[in-house]
């Protein structure tokens, strides 16, 4: 421990000399710990988790206004000294997940023919589905004096969030050091995910920062777009809300089979503070109309109706007032923003243009973040900080909208092919002695050939 404590120390003074400031801004981590917590900020410390994803998009009416409102009760638990971020990640399937996962061990017996082919299959299909695949995970940031005072508020917040993900038929994981960094390295180093392999106390011995082991050649920031080793990148944020939102936006923003992150951060507001937001914000629309009627008043205009806009404001305010007053809503300072890369700037203007033709069906619009790509970036990585200015106030149910829930995906290890997600279009992959009940039966069309081994 004591090696390990001047080892930190010593890393410390020689790390803003070695590390390019480019560096230092575009990767804000501090320091990092073992169970995973990282400091981001001068008393600030967040931790990641993963959490599995649902059959929302195929569940049927009732269910799916179950799991709306369970998710609902899950961004109520949220304290109001918390900093919650949702994150959907769009990443390539390395070559070593792959092999270790998927494929099945070759071995030497009399059905090695058959494990073969199925390995075919499996790499057929992995290039059908271009090798993508989805994590969702859940950051959570805290101001707290130390990292002892932190780690024992995620302890004790881990049991709550945990049950209500369970819910929602979904299973909570913390995420280590090391899976934790994984995420990073594999985004900013697209193209050498294979080649992971970190070592907190060798990279220390060695008096290496982990910022350099996950940070990728180069960066570069221009006023629309980024640019990290050879690729290119960019930040856009969802900058126009419709009125009325469907709750498989967030799924189809997220079905491009790209490299891209998309965050939904979320600042809960004490309730007080709320009701006296919403009570002002009624206020100053009745002032308005009065305005309004006082100037039609001295034209001798005595029966002119208030226009439609403010009667539309005065009822988004009171129906909102109402919300957190009596349908135990809680008031969210809300950022959504997405990160896509790609190999070419030509081809990256084609993913932003088809991402803003997404959000425009959704009668929404995305921006760019213009002069903003270095902070857009530190705000949509998992690392558990909002640094842009820009937030849209949501309830409970508003933000419950952006539900990451898509469609359950099963990928059992080294398991048998069922073949594929009608939604993801990735693989089912089933080990049925995982199962409960690990019976099965085979349907066929009749007059034709049939052929199956147990």
């Amino acid at each position: 421990m004591k090696l390990l404590n001047f080892l930190k120390r010593n890393q410390e003074n020689q790390e803003e000399e070695r590390i390019p400031r480019s560096v230092q801004q575009a990767i804000p981590i501090k320091r990092i710990y073992e169970d995973g917590i990282f400091q981001v900020g001068r008393n600030r410390y967040s931790k990641t988790y993963k959490f599995t994803d649902t059959n929302y998009m195929v569940a049927g009416k009732e269910e799916q206004e179950r799991m709306f409102l369970n998710y609902g009760s899950l961004t109520n638990t949220f304290d109001c000294s918390s900093f919650p971020k949702i994150t959907v990640i769009n990443r390539r399937l390395n070559k070593i997940d792959f092999e270790n996962k998927i494929k099945m061990p070759i071995g030497n017996d009399n059905l090695t023919p058959y494990r073969e082919d199925l390995n075919m299959v499996f790499s057929k299909n992995s290039i059908e589905a271009q090798g993508v695949i989805q994590d969702k995970l859940l950051t959570i940031a805290i101001n707290k004096k130390n990292i002892n005072e932190a780690g024992q508020y995620f302890s004790n917040k881990e049991i709550e969030i945990s049950n209500n993900f369970s819910k929602l038929d979904s299973k909570l994981t913390e995420l280590d050091i090391n899976e934790r960094l994984r995420i990073f390295y594999d985004f900013f180093r697209t193209g050498e995910e294979d080649l992971y392999h970190f070592d907190i106390k060798a990279s220390m011995k060695k008096g290496h920062s982990f910022k350099d082991y996950i940070c990728p050649d180069t960066f570069e920031f221009k006023a629309d777009y980024f640019r990290m080793g050879n690729r290119y990148g960019r930040v856009l944020f969802l900058k126009e809300f419709a009125t009325f939102i469907k709750d498989d936006i967030i799924s189809e923003l997220t079905d491009l089979n790209k490299n891209m992150i998309l965050s939904i951060d979320m600042k809960p507001v004490p309730k007080e503070e709320a009701i006296k937001l919403a009570e002002n914000k009624i206020m100053g629309v009745e002032t308005n109309i009065a305005k309004w009627q006082k100037s039609q008043n001295e034209n001798n205009n005595f029966s002119a109706e208030i226009p439609y806009e403010l009667q539309r404001q005065r009822e988004e305010s009171k129906e909102f007032l109402n919300d957190l007053i009596e349908r135990d809503q809680k008031m969210f300072l809300s950022t959504i923003t997405i990160v896509h890369t790609a190999d070419t700037k030509e081809e990256l203007e084609n993913d932003t243009e088809y991402l803003k033709g997404i959000a425009g069906r959704h009668l929404c619009q995305l921006g760019i973040l213009r002069y903003q790509q270095l902070t857009g970036l530190n705000t949509v990585m998992p690392y558990g900080l909002n640094k842009i200015k820009i937030t849209r106030t949501l309830t409970t149910e508003s933000l419950s909208v952006f539900m990451p829930m898509k469609v359950q995906e099963i990928q059992d290890a080294h398991g048998i092919y069922y073949g594929k997600n009608a939604i993801s279009k990735n693989m089912i992959l089933i080990d049925r002695h995982e199962l409960q009940n690990g019976n099965s039966f085979i349907l066929g069309v009749s007059r034709k050939w049939k052929k199956f081994r147990s």
